[in-house]
């Protein structure tokens, strides 16, 4: 394996360093660097270009100056990775350090909500096939995946981000918007569910009223305003994913992977009233530590209550964990958003359009995460939806192919559950496809992401990459590509061991 993949490596760099050959030379040759500078009517002009020839190397044809740049990307051996000046002399590999942190922060939510919740559409479809459920999202996936990004965006912008600061000057749902609200909501749980007849007049009825109900209580308490989870709502959200989790990965049957569950919710419930009066104190970095201390006490609850099946359940209970640890967090966060959005910077109007923050805005780590939050919403959206489109297309494809091998057959026949079917046999299979697909694109997405920057006024890579190019300044293009490739190359050396992780009979030599 590991030979397997230093070959792979290998020819990965080697075909990385002839794509930036490429590059460097259509870049270099686009444009002229010092046209701004020739037009210009500085008395010192003479001067400016002399000194953008000495920063830039232009007296060194392309073809032998991407070898200079290249001398200065292996300086990493030594500890002295240089990826050159800008056209205004700065460095560009200060530039983008801080450009890629904006940037990675934006693509990898959007990219693991859209695998997540694309996997998860995806299989719910398959299991429903040719329902009306299934009809729904094909028709929804085909329409997203054909709509263009920045299209997206700017209909998010327009209608969403002003339509929720309108709302929130006077935060009443109508009871026009309430009946249609309801009517939807029945709707969809109808056919999510599916049933006979009977069965969706029935479902129909029960989340139309639920839905109905919960936002008559809304209206009442002013939840708009200042919005919460709560004790009460914690605890039944908490007990839900205690059963959800345990049903997806265990079986209900498992009491002990059900029981450790339940005990992590509990153990949630005793740490929620003390974390809330110590949260002032937390940083990003304690908020990072809380999170793996989370993970790793969920595992070893259920590793000492798993009896035989440790494994399983420590899995089952660290998953509930992360869960009902989420729910303490979310419900922290809302309760800084009325400080948020009755800031001076804030002006009552807090989804923002452009920017990835907010200027000149101080407040404690939960505000400013209100904050990082309400600038991610859209651009996190309009890549999620485009990405998610496409996920729960393969998700569905991949797992229906699966169905139809004589091995799953084989697994029912034996008497085994449908969930152990699904998620023991046919899922870890159905994924292999996927993670090629995954690795693929997330590189994808970082390029993707140069059009939604631009639309919502992001200072990141793709800001950086656009402006690089109108200056023909090769320097920054160069890294942007660098990255964009170095990207693709781990992920794919990443997908080669998951494939053998997701399946044992896949080896490589």
């Amino acid at each position: 394996m590991l030979t397997f993949l230093v070959r792979r490596l290998g020819a990965s760099i080697v075909v990385l360093f002839a794509a930036t050959y490429l590059m460097y030379l259509l870049t270099a040759y686009s444009g002229d660097p010092l046209e701004d500078l020739r037009t210009s009517t500085a008395r010192n002009k003479e001067a400016l270009i002399e000194r953008r020839i000495e920063i830039l190397d232009l007296n060194i044809p392309p073809y032998l100056r991407y070898f200079v740049w290249l001398a200065g990307v292996l300086k990493v051996f030594i500890g002295q990775f240089d990826l050159g000046k800008n056209v205004n002399g700065q460095d560009v590999t200060a530039l983008l350090g801080d450009a890629i942190g904006t940037t990675m922060q934006l693509v990898t939510v959007s990219t693991l909500l859209a695998i997540l919740l694309g996997i998860i559409v995806g299989i719910s479809t398959a299991l429903r096939q040719y329902s009306s459920f299934d009809y729904t999202v094909t028709f929804m996936s085909f329409l997203f995946f054909s709509l263009p990004v920045f299209w997206v965006a700017v209909l998010l912008k327009q209608y969403m981000a002003i339509g929720l600061n309108d709302f929130l000057q006077d935060p009443k749902v109508s009871t026009p918007v309430l009946i249609g609200l309801t009517l939807i909501s029945g709707a969809i749980w109808a056919g999510i569910i599916g049933g006979d007849r009977k069965r969706k007049l029935q479902i129909f009825a029960i989340a139309a009223a639920a839905t109905g109900s919960i936002l008559v209580i809304l209206n009442l308490t002013n939840w708009f305003v200042q919005p919460g989870i709560g004790p009460i709502t914690g605890l039944i959200m908490g007990v839900s994913f205690a059963f959800i989790v345990t049903a997806l990965s265990t079986g209900l049957n498992n009491r002990r992977a059900l029981k450790a569950s339940l005990v992590v919710v509990a153990l949630g419930m005793l740490i929620w009233w003390p974390f809330n009066l110590l949260s002032s104190f937390v940083s990003a970095p304690i908020y990072l530590l809380l999170a793996v201390i989370t993970a790793v006490v969920g595992y070893l609850i259920g590793h000492f209550m798993g009896g035989e099946d440790k494994s399983p359940v420590a899995r089952t209970s660290a998953i509930t964990a992360v869960l009902m640890a989420s729910i303490i967090a979310i419900d922290r966060f809302m309760q800084a958003w009325r400080p948020y959005t009755e800031s001076n910077y804030i002006s009552g109007r807090p989804f923002a359009t452009v920017g990835s923050q907010t200027p000149n805005l101080k407040g404690s780590f939960w505000v400013m995460g209100v904050d990082q939050f309400t600038h991610l919403l859209l651009p996190t959206l309009a890549l999620l939806l485009i990405g998610f489109a496409g996920y729960t297309r393969y998700a569905r494809a991949s797992l229906l192919e699966v169905f139809n091998q004589d091995y799953i057959r084989t697994a029912r026949a034996k008497g085994l559950s449908e969930r152990t079917v699904v998620m023991r046999h046919a899922f870890r299979n159905a994924m292999i496809p996927l993670t090629t697909l995954v690795a693929f694109d997330f590189a994808g997405v970082i390029g993707g992401a140069v059009i939604t920057e631009r639309v919502f006024a992001w200072s990141g890579m793709g800001s950086l990459f656009v402006e690089a190019l109108q200056h023909v300044d090769v320097n920054p293009v160069m890294g942007f590509f660098l990255i964009t490739g170095s990207v693709a190359i781990i992920f794919n050396l990443i997908a080669d061991v998951v494939y053998t992780l997701l399946d044992p009979r896949i080896r490589v030599s």
